[in-house]
């Protein structure tokens, strides 16, 4: 995800990951301009969900003409307002001071102190239509409260999970119940104040509604944009389980790791484990004690061009957290036409259709999740061709620029319908048809 600032700011690197600008026009554009001010506790060059989701949005709703401010953690540079470009789009960057959270291996915090007189600064300043909380923590934190004490329009989206934090707090694990339902109260005293609150899917929509007691969550997928990714039909000559992501422990890698040294050694299986994170330097000895240190690979952090190359050339994709409110990650996988195999756990339902695209397995079952993925590498060719297919089509309904649309609708205080992401099944007649041509297409290729 490239990103460069212009003349009158200093030039700020680059981090590890490059996408395709997004700047196509839309009907929407034609309506009155609006001033966006966002804000989280992560942005670029931070490299994870809420992050990327975060940027292509506010680019999204850039590229339709209107004024988007960000409040983000400053990364090395002075406090100050910077004009950044992202995906293509310019957009003012307000970068407060931060410092590395020491109990965590890249999150970097503003000084909660500061925060409501510097959000309160910043929102006179720029005096926006619309203020979008997505994270409630610090940032979000004084967005939403500065914001609503001026009587102007909160949207919130929710990406929290405690299970993400909680392993990087100072409480010892038998406090960890308690300090949960403490977090989601404070997270419910803020989601009051927005006018809209929005989660990726519907599952994490009702759970969302179970954990605050509020209502009318509105689903409204991340999004995607398939055409930046590469799906390969050709028969594959390696047998490869790709996951990328956070290298951390609520993503349940070392099952992941124990479960490719169950598979079969005839299979010959690599693992790329794709991303960085405090719990690298841990499974890198635990594929050694289990003798398959040769096949587990730690890319690190890629650029976006060597991502999808390297998820273009997997056999199958893998995710094995059970802490997922959608996961972008596995759409990455299932736009590269990948089956998947993942563990049947909050939002990953939503996108993995057991024996359609991939397969499901209880969560933390490792000689399952063996099994799932040794189905899938030992899969006739058009039976696997059929399920890359089907990746495809159960993420068409995620089109970035539906998520876009619908945001910028709840940004003016319009109805909105959240869109419908869930596919009807194939039926066998049809699932006959895509092997019948598959294999008819790898027969017309040998002759």
């Amino acid at each position: 995800m490239r990103y460069r600032r212009n003349a009158q700011a200093p030039e700020r690197g680059t981090n590890t990951q490059e996408e395709t600008a997004i700047s196509e026009p839309t009907p929407e554009a034609a309506l009155p301009r609006m001033t966006v001010l966002m804000g989280g506790d992560t942005f670029p060059p931070d490299v994870n969900g809420a992050a990327a989701f975060s940027v292509r949005l506010a680019a999204g709703i850039a590229s339709r003409g209107h004024d988007v401010h960000i409040i983000a953690q400053s990364h090395g540079e002075p406090q100050g307002v910077y004009r950044e470009e992202h995906l293509g789009q310019v957009l003012t960057v307000h970068r407060l001071k931060s410092f590395r959270y020491p109990l965590h291996d890249w999150l970097r915090a503003v000084y909660p102190w500061a925060i409501h007189r510097n959000a309160a600064k910043i929102i006179d300043k720029v005096r926006p239509d619309v203020s979008h909380m997505q994270s409630h923590m610090v940032v979000g934190r004084g967005l939403t409260t500065e914001s609503a004490k001026r009587g102007i329009r909160v949207v919130a989206t929710n990406h929290f999970m405690p299970e993400n934090l909680i392993e990087h707090s100072p409480f010892p694990k038998f406090t960890y119940p308690v300090i949960s339902w403490l977090a989601w109260k404070d997270c419910t005293r803020l989601y009051r104040k927005a006018a809209a609150l929005t989660t990726p899917t519907k599952r994490a929509a009702a759970y969302l509604e179970e954990r605050t007691g509020l209502r009318h969550v509105h689903a409204i997928s991340c999004g995607i944009r398939m055409t930046d990714y590469t799906p390969d039909f050709e028969q594959k000559t390696e047998r490869r389980i790709a996951f990328c992501g956070r290298i951390t422990g609520e993503k349940m890698l070392p099952d992941l790791v124990e479960a490719v040294a169950r598979l079969p050694r005839d299979l010959e299986a690599h693992l790329d484990l794709i991303g960085d994170g405090d719990q690298r330097k841990a499974l890198e000895q635990l594929a050694d004690r289990l003798g398959i240190g040769d096949r587990v690979h730690f890319p690190g952090l890629v650029s976006d061009q060597e991502l999808r190359r390297l998820l273009t050339r997997a056999t199958v994709f893998a995710m094995p957290s059970i802490a997922e409110l959608q996961s972008i990650a596995t759409m990455e996988g299932m736009a590269s036409g990948l089956p998947v195999v993942a563990a049947d756990a909050m939002a990953l339902p939503h996108l993995v259709k057991d024996g359609e695209n991939g397969f499901l397995y209880p969560p933390r079952d490792v000689a399952a999740l063996s099994d799932r993925l040794e189905r899938v590498l030992r899969m006739p060719h058009d039976e696997y061709e059929v399920m890359q297919r089907a990746s495809l089509r159960l993420l068409e309904p995620h089109d970035i620029d539906t998520t876009i649309t619908i945001f910028e609708r709840l940004y003016r205080g319009e109805e909105v319908t959240d869109p419908v992401t869930e596919v009807p099944p194939l039926s066998a007649k049809v699932r006959e048809q895509f092997k019948s041509l598959a294999r008819r297409a790898r027969s017309a290729m040998t002759d």
